[in-house]
């Protein structure tokens, strides 16, 4: 069974880096979209960034120019470096995939188990 698990969260002062990453198993064939959200305590989940099969990107706006999302389609892991971290970023981050391709079908809306990320000010 496909499943997501991320690794890399923290406590960093503001103005530092992390780097999260997130790696799929299970039988996997393709992976469609993979990609970050954040929730942050009291707010609703939010997209932080994707990136397509083909390499595709799309960034939240308070994000651009200091995050940034990889992935490597043979390994079907996904990266998010994030640098110059504001206290605004703190939240638990979620690896998300969209649709994943197994040897037994289609999984869709594949969520990882969230990894703390704390940015003291």
């Amino acid at each position: 069974q496909a499943q997501l698990v991320e690794s890399g969260g923290g406590l960093v002062q503001a103005g530092g880096s992390l780097r999260l990453s997130c790696a799929a198993s299970g039988g996997i064939f393709r992976i469609n979209v993979m990609g970050w959200y954040r929730q942050a305590p009291g707010k609703q989940r939010e997209l932080v960034a994707h990136v397509t099969s083909g390499g595709g990107t799309n960034y939240a706006d308070s994000v651009k120019g200091r995050f940034t999302i990889s992935r490597d389609n043979a390994k079907n892991t996904v990266s998010l470096q994030m640098n110059s971290l504001k206290p605004e970023d703190t939240a638990v981050y979620y690896c998300y995939a969209d649709r994943i391709t197994t040897s037994v079908g289609y999984k869709y809306d594949n969520w990882g188990q969230g990894t703390q990320v704390t940015v003291s000010s």
